[in-house]
């Protein structure tokens, strides 16, 4: 048997142009769309821990982050418009460079959707209970409102439950959440395009009311963990994480099927999109640090601390007891920093739109997740039995609360921080996977119909390559394990399970007429 089986191209292909989409968008709508998608949830919620990364060198990291998008972009929008079904980078490695390569990538968008997912339900459980002690006085008990801080031994995490045991909050949202997919609640266009105003009316309010307050000795130093630090530190450390407020402008990526002209068009939305929301970011992070400072906290020895380790969490509760804690100690930075310059009712309300804007974000990660499991069960490479259908409510249960008690786990026992960083490791993987597999196609199948071709392509592709492939290797320690370990464990159920099982193996090749023209992702907003 062949172990790098292809699923034929040509035959998802002519399955497509049967539902081939109308084209209708332009590069306005295209960069109207990739805004949307793009600004979410890592503005909202990874500002502090940016800070304690870089200090105020982390607007140098939005712009690495921000170019690492870009080319990755690019050639994520070229298979995207070559292989418009369901399934992402999935879907176009099964095409180009095999089963186990798919296998892998599939496996890794494990972490980049249900993990993330966790991520958002973390950073949603600092808005909501920074809001209602501000508005009513009541905050849970620390031990309940905080998963426990994790440092590494070695090559061993330990878990520190001094400061925190579970996060509650996260929980409830994570279960809500679930709830809601099985029985059915999906969201509208319309309520979608509400969230998305009251996204960006509040960053908007934060850059009007704090950029007039900014001072310029809080800049100074620039960099104070310098450009490479240990441990995910420094500017690109930074923006290794800051990566994941990008994760979104797949939308874009996914959308030039219903592009008119898509040769023009997409680059446009893509770069656009990507240009509006790094000056968008850039000017929050000026607020953030020009009103308040941003330095990282250091320990007694001089060393800076990891925002997701027990000390800081330690020094950071210090701080807070003697009423002057950092903004890099906080869960919910944009509301504080508002509060702290006099704002404080603007402050509750950016907290509210947090609020209510992160669990749609939610949302839309689980569905995706189910999305892909979905793709992979239907391939034979996951047990089909996941994929069954609710006879009352019609909705993938099984699949669907298996991953809500997932996302659920990660979210109460692991700090936002830490979990925005594991799910870029899965994320930056699968764009390393889609950039070699444009190359790989433009050798093999030179030939071949491509809607959108990436220009420069033997510059942008191995610039992305390059580029995610950096962004892993200054992640913390703990991210960068995660994946090879992670890796390691679908490697033994594909063996065991998905090799024998796989439809293409079994010589079944299944294109799905139903969901043909589903776009690659399904997955809105997820940063």
């Amino acid at each position: 048997m062949n172990t790098w089986r292809i699923k034929p191209l040509d035959a998802i292909l002519a399955t497509a142009e049967k539902k081939s989409l109308h084209r209708s968008l332009g590069a306005f709508q295209l960069t109207m769309l990739g805004i949307g998608a793009i600004i979410g949830t890592g503005i909202f919620v990874l500002t502090a821990a940016a800070a304690q990364k870089a200090g105020p060198g982390m607007m140098l990291s939005f712009i690495v982050a921000g170019f690492v998008c870009a080319v990755a972009a690019l050639c994520y929008s070229e298979l995207a418009s070559m292989v418009p079904v369901s399934g992402s980078a999935y879907t176009y490695t099964y095409a180009v460079m095999g089963e186990l390569l798919a296998w892998m990538v599939g496996w890794a968008l494990i972490l980049e959707y249900a993990v993330a997912a966790s991520a958002v339900c973390v950073g949603w459980s600092g808005y909501i209970m920074g809001l209602i002690e501000h508005a009513t006085g009541f905050a849970l008990p620390e031990l309940l409102s905080n998963g426990p801080a994790w440092s590494m031994n070695g090559y061993m995490p330990v878990a520190d439950f001094s400061h925190g045991i579970v996060n509650l909050p996260a929980i409830i949202v994570a279960g809500l959440v679930t709830w809601l997919l099985v029985m059915g609640t999906s969201e509208s266009a319309m309520v979608n395009a509400i969230l998305v105003v009251i996204k960006v009316t509040a960053l908007t309010a934060f850059i009007v009311l704090s950029l007039p307050l900014l001072k310029g000795e809080n800049f100074t130093p620039l960099m104070p963990t310098g450009l490479f630090g240990h441990d995910g530190l420094g500017v690109i450390g930074a923006a290794a994480s800051i990566f994941f407020a990008y994760v979104g402008f797949d939308a874009v990526s996914t959308a030039a099927e219903e592009t008119k002209n898509p040769q023009r068009n997409v680059p446009i939305g893509l770069i656009g999109s990507l240009a509006i929301c790094t000056i968008f970011y850039l000017l929050v992070a000026a607020g953030v640090i020009g009103t308040v400072g941003a330095q990282p906290l250091r320990d007694a020895a001089g060393v800076v601390l990891s925002p997701d380790s027990a000390a800081f969490a330690a020094h950071c509760k210090e701080l807070a007891a003697a009423g002057n804690a950092p903004i890099v100690c906080s869960r919910e930075a944009l509301a504080e920093v508002l509060r702290i310059n006099g704002f404080a009712q603007v402050g509750n309300l950016v907290g509210l739109a947090a609020s209510i804007a992160l669990p749609s974000v939610i949302l839309m990660m689980i569905y995706g997740q189910t999305r892909i499991f979905f793709v992979m069960a239907r391939d034979g490479l996951l047990p089909e039995k996941l994929a069954d259908v609710h006879p009352k409510w019609k909705t993938p249960w099984k699949v669907t609360i298996f991953t809500g008690i997932f996302v659920a786990i990660a979210a109460a026992f692991f700090p936002v921080g830490q979990l925005a960083d594991i799910s870029n490791s899965g994320t930056l993987f699968a764009f390393f996977m889609v950039a070699i597999a444009v190359l790989v196609l433009r050798k093999t199948d030179p030939n071949r119909r491509r809607p959108f071709k990436t220009p420069l392509i033997w510059i942008v592709a191995p610039l992305a390559i390059a580029g995610t492939l950096g962004l892993y290797l200054n992640l913390p320690l703990v991210a960068k394990l995660v994946l090879p370990i992670w890796g390691a464990i679908g490697l033994v159920i594909y063996f065991g399970y998905s090799r024998s099982h796989s439809h293409v193996g079994k010589g079944l090749i299944e294109v799905h007429e139903d969901d043909s023209d589903v776009p690659p992702s399904s997955v809105p907003p997820i940063s």
